[in-house]
């Protein structure tokens, strides 16, 4: 299992179009993976569940895996958080 803490850059935090990249990003992956913040924690593999979590912009969040290619999807997506979800906003 793996933790990452990062922090969200983005104007808009993980609204609509960010989410819907860390979704389609973290559902390429085989392993499990959760986002949490302090409103609680979703998977990350559900948009709706990653809406839920309400997430603004300057807030710190932690991508955490757990599987086969655990490493690569905690790199991956902590890089495409911290990059602001280049052409996603």
């Amino acid at each position: 299992m793996i933790r990452r803490d990062v922090l969200v850059v983005n104007d808009v935090g993980l609204h609509a179009r960010p989410a819907a990249s860390l979704v389609k990003a973290a559902s390429s992956f085989s392993c499990n993976i959760w986002v949490e913040a302090e409103s609680g924690r979703a998977d990350a593999k559900s948009l709706l569940m990653v809406l839920a979590l309400g997430v603004t912009q300057g807030t710190e969040i932690v991508i955490i895996t757990d599987g086969p290619d655990e490493e690569k999807a905690a790199a991956d997506l902590a890089e495409l958080v911290e990059s602001g979800f280049p052409g996603g906003t």
